[in-house]
This record gives C-alpha cells, sequence and structure tokens, in this order.
C-alpha cells in the first residue's frame, strides 16, 4: 500500500523539491503552502507522515502542530527550520513534532528520518493488535492481564506484570537495566540502586520455581533475556 505524506510548506522551490523526491520513493504526496491549509487536510487522518515547515504564512507550524495534537490526530510530525538552536528544537518537539530537521538538509538524512519514524508507527500499531504473548509454555493475556504457564495461573503484581510484557515483546533479545528503567519506572537516570534486579528476582522466581525449564536469564554484564533457551 503506498504510503500517503503531507507537506506544509510555503517555499515553493523546497515544496517541489520535497515531493519531486518523495514521489520518486515510492510515496503520494500532498501540499499545502500555509498552516490553516495544513491543519485542515492533516485533521482529516488520512496520511501516514506530515512534514511541516517551522515558519508558515497563515498559522505558523508550532500553532498548526499543537492544533493537530489537540484535536487527537497522532500522525507523525517531521518539522523543518532554519531555526536551529537547542531551544528551538525543544520548541518544536514540545509542540507535538515526533523530530525535527535543520535546514539546509540533505535528501538522504530526510529519508532516513521518515523511514524511523514509519517504523515507530508500524510497530506502535502491532503492539497495539496484540492481545496475547507467549514465550515457551508461558501465555500472557494483555487483555484479562493473567499469566499462565503450564496451564497454571501465576499471580503477579501490577508491576511485575508491566516488567514481563516489556521482556515478552522483546523475547530472545537482551534488555538492559537502562531499558527497563526507562519504560517501565519513566526513569531516564540511574537512581544509583538495584530496583530492577530486586524486581527480576522476584519476577524470576513467580515464573520459574516448579518449572523445570528456566525462562529468564541473566545475561551477565549486559541485562536480562526472556528465552525458553539457556
Amino acid at each position: 500500500m503506498t504510503r500517503k505524506i503531507l507537506i506544509v510548506e510555503d517555499d515553493a522551490g523546497t515544496a517541489s523539491y520535497l515531493a519531486k523526491g518523495l514521489t520518486e520513493a515510492g510515496f503520494a504526496v500532498e501540499n499545502a503552502s500555509d498552516g490553516r491549509d495544513g491543519l485542515f487536510l492533516a485533521s482529516e487522518g488520512i496520511f501516514d507522515l506530515i512534514i511541516a515547515d517551522r515558519m508558515l504564512p497563515g498559522l505558523n507550524g508550532l500553532a498548526m502542530v499543537g492544533a493537530i495534537r489537540a484535536a487527537e490526530v497522532r500522525t507523525p510530525v517531521l518539522m523543518l527550520s532554519a531555526l536551529a538552536t537547542v531551544d528551538d528544537r525543544v520548541d518544536g518537539l514540545k509542540a507535538g513534532a515526533d523530530d525535527y530537521l535543520c535546514k539546509p538538509f540533505s535528501f538522504a538524512e530526510l529519508f532516513a528520518r521518515i523511514e524511523a519514524l514509519l517504523r515507530r508507527t508500524d510497530r506502535a500499531a502491532t503492539q497495539q493488535q496484540v492481545t496475547r504473548l507467549s514465550v515457551g509454555d508461558l501465555e500472557i493475556d494483555l487483555l484479562a492481564r493473567t499469566v499462565t504457564r503450564e496451564g497454571r495461573t501465576i499471580p503477579l503484581g501490577a508491576r511485575e506484570f508491566n516488567l514481563l510484557e516489556y521482556l515478552a515483546r522483546h523475547a530472545g533479545q537482551v534488555v538492559t537495566r537502562t531499558m527497563m528503567l526507562e519504560k517501565i519506572w519513566n526513569y531516564h537516570f540511574d537512581p544509583g540502586s538495584n530496583v530492577v534486579d530486586v524486581h527480576i528476582g522476584r519476577l524470576r522466581r513467580k515464573i520459574e520455581e516448579g518449572f523445570a525449564t528456566p525462562i529468564l536469564h541473566t545475561v551477565r554484564g549486559a541485562g536480562y533475556r526472556l528465552s525458553v533457551e539457556s
């Protein structure tokens, strides 16, 4: 299925350059030359990605993106701007943009960022559709928030369930302590405690004690892996 991209850019040369390159890359492209038209089109919710200039007539890019988010349109937005300071980029992201690219830019970098945003959206959509996860004989019902192994119900606390779900979504992969701190505890720094190891220890006892096969493995110096293989 062809992906649709909305370009909101008042500079005709830049808009034409973007449209030509993205069309050649296989995207369907629609253009708007001011913020009000961009908001109107974006609100239809039919686009896979929006590329928006920050300095727009009618309604500037920050206001347009803020209005898009207020309307609960979740389409990823890549903001373009000649304003390149840290504060400028922060303002763009706070307004609701998912990425911020400074002018002048190379099309190769633009395309790489577009691909990254679309991959992120695809992963989120896939995760939202999943209602059950399984790793070996371990079954997780995401709707009922229940866990069973070999048909036996394993009671878990809310934090333990969230931790197990995160590990199961990355089954077979090493999940680092930093990743778990950010995702489960919303820490974007190391609190200097062994909170992850303590919770992993409790979770391991609940999902392994009384069962023949270990499933939650410590990867020394790296993190943990949920897997039926040691």
